[in-house]
């Protein structure tokens, strides 16, 4: 998948990967998509909240190589 901008928050324990997330989201234009890496478990569940409550959209999620990828297209 295609990300307008990529967010390396690896090694980071919540809550930082939402609030770096939220930091590059703010500065993108509707429609764009994020693609945000994380090593931290929690993220998975987070983020996808973090997204719903924002009213941004959660593409998909993966896993590859104990690292964690969301594409967030922001809304």
């Amino acid at each position: 998948m295609k990300a307008d901008k990529v967010l390396d928050a690896k090694g980071l324990a919540c809550p930082m990967p939402i609030v770096k997330t939220k930091r590059a989201i703010n500065e993108m234009e509707s429609g764009q998509v994020l693609e945000t890496h994380a090593t931290d478990k929690g993220a998975k569940n987070d983020l996808s909240a973090w997204a719903k409550s924002g009213g941004h959209e959660l593409l998909s999620d993966t896993e590859e190589d104990r690292v964690l990828k969301f594409w967030i297209k922001k809304g």
